[in-house]
């Protein structure tokens, strides 16, 4: 496969034409037209649609662009290293829904770090899309994605189409977080109804890959609260918990120490009843690296300490 005809697809994909695309590459438009079918042909895919207002990507198309960003910049990346001499630096680097297991773990996995001369650490929490486009288009190493229990198939199908390995990580069910002060918290059975007068503070992220909201909305909870709050950053969240005690949030649980250290108390709402799954993800051929291993081993002492009950013994 010709390494230069593949950055001419890219090329052409960003610029839409093949006429714009010529004129950045500083080549003719018949030569650019023509590597770019010698590439489809020796694929024997077709890459791109043409019509009068450009060319648009096939299926087959956005699957090959996406691997043809990654070995492009796979390539730009080891040329830098040994044509100027570059030490060659470790990397770890995951994509996470926002949960203090998680977080704790990735915080003791950075105290192994000072044998480690020369390294560098990427930690991103969001939603599952972005997740699974970390790790095919931005280059992320591992993964962990949420969905509710009943969105099973559906993830694992796109996981399987994306050509991803998969491995569930936690089982649990959503608790309510609030500040100590709560009237919630001295409640002996919190239900639905409950929360209506109190202010929910919510991830803004997007739902899912390409589930329409109000099907995602329908099998989530309630959405029987009035005063909402988003945020799109982890630690504003906390600091309205503990500073405004007429607000809570479903969390994933928290373990007791971040729970004393802002003040908060977590707590069952009767009626929630729904499982949630955190499932580890990277791409098929990617082998697990010392740092890999060394960060998953603190995932499963956290996910151990935090979520102390499996969801099957739950009453």
């Amino acid at each position: 496969m010709n390494l230069l005809h593949m950055k001419y697809v890219v090329e052409v994909a960003e610029a839409g034409s093949i006429n714009k695309a010529a004129e950045k590459l500083l080549i003719g438009q018949p030569n650019l037209s023509r590597a770019v079918k010698e590439l489809e042909a020796s694929l024997d895919i077709k890459i791109f649609e043409r019509s009068a207002k450009g060319m648009t990507l096939t299926p087959e198309g956005e699957t090959f662009l996406q691997y043809a960003k990654s070995i492009l910049k796979q390539v730009d990346a080891v040329e830098e290293t040994f044509k100027k001499g570059i030490s060659v630096r470790k990397r770890f680097s995951i994509s996470v829904p926002r949960a203090s297991y998680i977080s704790e773990a990735f915080a003791r996995f950075s105290t192994f770090l000072e044998e480690e001369p020369d390294v560098e650490l990427f930690y991103r929490e969001t939603n599952a899309s972005s997740v699974i486009n970390h790790i095919l288009q931005e280059d992320y190493r591992l993964g962990i994605i949420r969905y509710a229990e009943n969105h099973d198939r559906y993830y694992k199908a796109i996981l399987d189409e994306k050509r991803l390995d998969y491995e569930m990580i936690a089982e649990f069910r959503y608790v309510l977080v609030m500040h100590a002060e709560c009237p919630l918290a001295k409640k002996e059975t919190i239900t639905f109804d409950d929360l209506t007068d109190y202010i929910e503070i919510s991830h803004a992220d997007p739902y899912g890959p390409s589930l329409p909201l109000s099907e995602v909305k329908k099998s989530e909870l309630p959405d029987n609260i009035h005063r909402k709050i988003f945020v799109f950053e982890r630690s504003s969240q906390f600091d309205l918990l503990s500073l405004n005690p007429r607000t809570f949030m479903w969390v994933s649980p928290i373990s007791e120490e971040m729970l004393r250290r802002y003040g908060l108390v977590q707590r069952e709402c009767g009626g929630n009843r729904r499982v949630y799954k955190d499932v580890l993800i990277h791409r098929k051929d990617y082998t697990l690296k010392k740092l890999d291993n060394l960060f998953l081993e603190q995932l499963i002492r956290a996910k151990r300490e935090t979520l102390k009950t499996e969801v099957g013994q739950e009453g």
